[in-house]
């Protein structure tokens, strides 16, 4: 990568060194101790995007594999970026680290809603799979040797219900939202955090994903230069943290039904830093590939295996939606090509869906632990005081 996009950080906090050399070395302990550490984290998240952006072919993006890769990423970010704050803790209580660490805090309570509305599509999905299957239990010829008017009736039925369900996305997310799961875990520390809607129940019904992710990157901007000096770098680790938080919630929302999907957030990001170039290419695929789809579809997800459901069911339907449908031998073999291909996909989505919903309950406890701590440390050192 050419130089001059290598690393915006590091150029800043070159300047902090050449500042400590022309004078004693030893005034500067902590920021040369740091240099190396914050290094480090922008050329981690840099590797991952990069390898991310490598991946993410027209068959692969947006698919729940690549998706677990990204949300995979984001995890060992923010654990670095965890580890980074509580090694560092001592620069919480003085500005303008102070502000700029609780501006992070209250951008990641915005993204727990997402998580938890983002476990509500995956149950809506799990709805969706559940009519596939009835219509390939319908129309499985290898089950039987002809069908009859009960099994294309059926499948008839499950189809449209399907179909409605893919269209009226969002009452249907209304009606989830009341029944969900919580994240929440009964433990000690959850005390600290009692305030934090997101731990108790699921997104109100007047919730929206466009809104959410609005509130997330509202007046994100790089950090002046006089912060980041001031800070001794750690004022770049939050931005960078905040701008990866944003994109892969911003991902979740494109990919995941949930209410009031919008995907028109502003994204810029300077492409000094090393993370940038990858990370808004995969922001110009994901929304190349949003423009390819039915418009009217577009509540439903960009996941590539809803894509590829509601394809086949869709073809499905158009071969047996008539009064007078008759299996002749040419239909015959059209109903079991779109049959299979409906076989594979929930088989693909019976293998991914509960691993994804893990990771995404791994990244809002993540995001939790993050905080608790970085809050019982920062009431320590006050009670010190």
């Amino acid at each position: 990568m050419p130089e001059t996009e290598y690393s915006f950080g590091r150029s800043l906090l070159s300047l902090r060194r050449d500042q400590a050399h022309l004078m004693d070395q030893s005034a500067f302990p902590e920021p040369m101790s740091m240099e190396v550490e914050l290094d480090s984290f922008q050329r981690q998240v840099a590797e991952k995007f990069i390898d991310l952006n490598a991946s993410a072919a027209d068959d692969e993006i947006l698919s729940l594999e690549w998706i677990g890769k990204l949300l995979d990423s984001f995890l060992c970010c923010q654990e670095d970026f965890r580890v980074i704050i509580f090694n560092h803790k001592s620069q919480l209580l003085k500005q303008p680290m102070d502000r700029l660490i609780e501006d992070y805090f209250e951008r990641s309570v915005k993204a727990l809603d997402v998580c938890n509305a983002i476990r509500d599509g995956i149950e809506q999905i799990r709805q969706w799979q559940k009519l596939i299957e009835i219509v390939i239990s319908a129309l499985d010829t290898s089950r039987k040797q002809q069908l009859g008017e009960g099994e294309i009736h059926r499948a008839k039925k499950a189809l449209i219900d399907f179909a409605i369900g893919m269209l009226d996305e969002k009452e249907s997310s209304n009606t989830l939202a009341h029944r969900n799961r919580s994240f929440a875990r009964n433990k000690d520390h959850n005390q600290h955090i009692g305030y934090i809607r997101s731990l108790s129940w699921s997104v109100s019904r007047s919730w929206s994903a466009a809104r959410q992710l609005q509130g997330i990157g509202n007046n994100l901007a790089t950090p002046r230069a006089s912060d980041v000096m001031a800070t001794n770098g750690l004022a770049l680790t939050v931005y960078t943290m905040t701008s990866i938080l944003l994109f892969v919630t911003w991902v979740l929302v494109a990919a995941i039904p949930c209410q009031d999907r919008g995907l028109h957030v502003h994204f810029y990001f300077p492409r000094h830093f090393q993370w940038a170039v990858p990370v808004m290419s995969l922001h110009d695929k994901i929304m190349e590939e949003s423009k390819k789809r039915d418009k009217k579809k577009k509540g439903c997800g960009l996941l590539r295996e809803i894509n590829q459901i509601e394809r086949s069911s869709r073809m499905l339907n158009d071969l047996i939606d008539s009064d007078n449908f008759s299996l002749t031998d040419e239909k015959s073999l059209e109903v079991k090509e779109r049959v299979q291909e409906l076989m594979n996909v929930c088989e693909a989505m019976k293998d991914g869906l509960d691993p994804f919903d893990k990771k995404v309950r791994d990244v809002f406890h993540q995001i939790v632990r993050t905080r608790t701590e970085a809050l019982d440390s920062l009431g320590k050192l006050q009670n010190q005081e």
